[in-house]
């Protein structure tokens, strides 16, 4: 069973913090398709307020992006009282074996490399960590 949030109208809601445009774009549609609540924020600063303000079920969090980066966004996260027990699925082109494990180490539930999951191969991670 989903995590059901009232204020989405029952949909368990997802913020995808992206800076591709064009990759936000698809991961967007194929949440949407599932019928998930999604917002998305293009930099570290506003994925991190709109995380604190709207506190999702999920965050889909990208490293690369403008200003603080996505390691710096997980950490404000994890040290948030409101939002440390959001999980946080990193979704990245960073594949080596130190940024996996840096990001498990600071809280990741999940470490996606993109170039190896198609879209809809996300969205199956992400229903598997919301059922848990």
């Amino acid at each position: 069973m989903l995590k059901q949030k009232k204020s989405t109208g029952g949909k368990a809601s997802i913020l995808l913090i992206e800076s591709d445009a064009f990759l936000a774009g698809i991961y967007e549609k194929n949440l949407v398709m599932e019928d998930y609540a999604v917002a998305v924020a293009s930099s570290g600063e506003s994925g991190l307020k709109t995380a604190q303000k709207k506190l999702p079920d999920l965050i889909l969090l990208s490293v690369l992006l403008p200003g603080m980066n996505g390691w710096e966004v997980l950490a404000g996260l994890k040290k948030g009282e409101k939002t440390r027990d959001i999980p946080v699925v990193m979704l990245t082109k960073l594949g080596t074996k130190e940024d996996v494990e840096k990001g498990r180490a600071l809280g990741a539930s999940a470490y996606i490399i993109k170039a190896h999951f198609q879209p809809s191969e996300v969205v199956d991670k992400i229903k598997k960590i919301l059922r848990q």
